[in-house]
């Protein structure tokens, strides 16, 4: 009860229309990350009980039609999220403009990243958007797709700590849980089903609303560190040094200075902890494990 007081105040009852049942069906779907999934069934099952007693229109029963689908999708397994991911990634890269294999950028790329062919079980495959956007993500399904806007800014080193950052989400299972968050809430706005095809029976502003869910996604301090962390062994393990995180860490935090790169880079790196803090904290692991920043004598 008390985390549904306190989702309620953060979110406000307006943001889902002053509807106190659509707020505990977010609420529930919202818990998939915070808190046991069966809690999270267990409270979608509350609001299907509640139904008889509460519904009023068509409107409010095709909510509870949409929280039954909810229901059964909260449990989702593994393979069930990375097929859906795998789905959504042939929609995103018909979307966008990917590089052939043979541009100087899918080249560069290929040559960085020709050793890495999986994480935490998950096989990788390695893309490159063009779009001057400052940014990279990792897709459930191993996915990892990178801007030609974060490449021209970056060094080998620097860009690759970028990547190492990515695939440590994808490696503690972080892009799994916000995928499926998103997945959810995608499908309960649009009235469907997570069975059978879920992003088939999407529509097209269903997918455009999962999208901005996936970039808008915010991971955890906890998240954000520990993603930390692996691209630090991740840069130790590949012959790198890890000062290299530093420099692109401060390389970002110049650059967000500029009103023109600071909404792409805040997508690329959460508001919290401070990239400073970060830095700081790169700094003093390098320090201790005897690395020197290149350059330095």
């Amino acid at each position: 009860a008390g985390d549904f007081t306190n989702f309620v105040s953060h979110k406000g009852l307006n943001d889902f229309g002053g509807d106190a049942a659509s707020c505990l069906l977010h609420f529930s779907i919202d818990m998939t990350t915070e808190k046991s999934v069966y809690l999270a069934a267990a409270l979608l099952s509350c609001l299907l009980a509640l139904g008889s007693c509460v519904m009023r229109d068509g409107s409010v029963s095709r909510l509870f039609s949409a929280a039954g689908k909810a229901a059964t999708a909260v449990t989702l397994d593994d393979e069930d999220v990375a097929e859906y991911a795998r789905e959504y990634m042939e929609y995103l890269d018909g979307a966008n403009d990917v590089l052939p294999e043979d541009s100087p950028y899918a080249e560069r790329l290929a040559a960085l990243t020709a050793d890495l062919k999986s994480v935490g079980g998950i096989g990788l495959n390695f893309k490159v958007y063009r779009d001057d956007d400052l940014n990279a993500f990792a897709c459930a399904d191993g996915s990892v797709r990178v801007l030609t806007g974060l490449m021209d800014a970056m060094s080998d080193g620097e860009l690759l700590s970028v990547i190492g950052h990515e695939l440590g989400h994808l490696a503690h299972k972080d892009s799994k849980e916000t995928f499926k968050k998103a997945l959810l809430a995608s499908a309960v706005r649009d009235g469907i089903g997570a069975a059978g095809g879920l992003l088939s029976q999407m529509s097209d502003s269903a997918l455009a609303d999962l999208s901005e869910a996936l970039v808008a996604a915010k991971h955890s301090r906890s998240q954000e560190l520990a993603a930390d962390d692996f691209a630090y062994g991740f840069l130790k393990s590949n012959g790198w040094n890890p000062w290299e995180m530093v420099k692109a860490f401060e390389k970002i935090r110049d650059m967000s200075c500029d009103e023109r790169e600071a909404s792409s880079l805040e997508r690329l790196y959460a508001s919290h902890p401070d990239i400073s803090e970060r830095i700081l904290r790169i700094e003093q692991r390098c320090c201790r494990d005897g690395y020197k920043r290149p350059g330095e004598s």
